[in-house]
């Protein structure tokens, strides 16, 4: 299997099921930046860190995989549950729940927030901040195709769900690598 294919050289690519479409339409904007978060997770999990957190941004990335399928597909191949007609691929609340629980996890480890955090401290939180953004705007990027196309909901809260697990993940390594949590403290003049 060759990787260039020369048939998106008119500016198309093929959806799941084979419909073109236009490079920059927004099933393409959204799994193209699912993707991108999907590096980004990647880099995370290359810097050292507890085994533990490799583990789960392991599973992270597989579940990624499976939101930019369903983003891929065409609303006539995808199940109310987000499970892809032509492949059983699927994500599942208890996907959801796997960050759910970690968070909690974590945040039992953790002081209580009083104020926003700058991002920053150490490299590896930082990476988890830029992460947390991209994750932000994959969930916006897809709450956008929803307004036009059906979108699998299970995919939108997934995304969601992920974003405050990079979040608070930022937390917790800014904890373990003894980094300095900056608080922003709004200006009084």
């Amino acid at each position: 299997m060759k990787v260039y294919t020369k048939t998106g050289d008119n500016g198309t690519t093929s959806l799941f099921g084979g419909t073109r479409v236009p490079k920059d339409h927004m099933r393409i904007e959204s799994y193209g930046t699912v993707d991108e978060l999907n590096s980004h997770i990647g880099l995370i999990r290359d810097q050292e860190m507890n085994s533990h957190y490799k583990e789960v941004l392991i599973e992270i990335q597989d579940r990624l995989f499976t939101v930019g399928a369903i983003l891929a597909t065409p609303d006539k191949e995808v199940l109310k549950n987000g499970e892809l007609r032509l492949k059983k691929l699927g994500l599942h609340e208890s996907d959801i729940e796997l960050l759910e629980n970690e968070i909690d996890a974590m945040e039992t480890q953790l002081p209580q927030m009083t104020h926003f955090v700058l991002p920053g401290g150490h490299s590896t939180v930082s990476y988890c901040h830029i992460a947390r953004c991209v994750c932000r705007r994959a969930e916006r990027l897809a709450v956008h195709l929803s307004h036009s196309e059906p979108v699998a909901e299970i995919s939108i809260k997934y995304l969601n769900r992920l974003s405050d697990y990079l979040f608070v993940l930022a937390r917790k390594l800014t904890s373990d690598l003894q980094a300095d949590e900056v608080k922003w403290i709004p200006r009084k003049d």
